[in-house]
């Protein structure tokens, strides 16, 4: 996992307990079949197999056989492949591969809850708020608001107005909530936002009546 432009590494495995010299070793990386992400040839390395999308992006650790990816964005997400050859007699041999996947994370803003009704509150009319939080991935899993009163709490699934946009990627959510107007009670409602099992929920700042 990879934060949103930050830099993302991607780790060869390679153990080289022959402590073979990088001068006698081809090391590339690539994404996909055909994308050519970073190349090392004979210890120096070599942009003309490159995809044009990972020029300047990427620097090789050769100490701890990881490549560095910088800027990483949701385009880059996906699967990589190490593939380590070894100079034998003339001809390169493959000694080593390995894969991983990379999955990138951007932080969402708090939710924020919004009332879209206008004039004034009443008892027993239904009050409309909207919960929006912006710039994040992956996709949201569910939006959940929370309606406190007294010592009991209800749960009311949100649907979702996704959208994502089209250059960066990430993701925009807004969902909305209809409640009666409590009578001489205080109730505190709040907007939680579900990411996934891997990652973590954002909760709003509560809104009292």
């Amino acid at each position: 996992k990879s934060f949103f432009n930050h830099t993302a590494y991607l780790s060869c495995s390679f153990p080289n307990s022959q402590k073979t010299d990088i001068k006698d070793l081809r090391v590339f990386w690539q994404k996909g079949a055909i994308e050519v992400v970073h190349e090392v040839y004979y210890g120096q390395e070599k942009h003309d197999n490159l995809s044009p999308k990972y020029i300047n992006r990427t620097k090789m650790d050769m100490d701890k056989w990881t490549l560095q990816l910088l800027n990483a964005g949701i385009v880059d997400e996906g699967q990589y492949r190490c593939i380590i050859q070894h100079r034998d007699k003339g001809s390169l041999k493959v000694i080593h591969t390995s894969e991983c996947s990379l999955q990138i994370i951007a932080n969402y803003s708090q939710p924020e809850i919004a009332w879209l009704h206008t004039g004034e509150l009443k008892p027993k009319e239904y009050l409309n708020l909207s919960c929006s939080s912006s710039s994040g991935y992956p996709k949201p899993k569910h939006m959940v608001w929370l309606v406190a009163s007294g010592n009991k709490t209800e749960r009311f699934m949100s649907s979702m107005d996704v959208s994502q946009d089209a250059v960066t990627k990430l993701y925009s959510v807004t969902g909305k909530l209809n409640v009666t107007v409590p009578t001489n009670t205080l109730i505190n409602i709040s907007c939680l936002l579900h990411l996934g099992e891997q990652l973590w929920s954002l909760v709003s700042v509560p809104l009292s009546i």
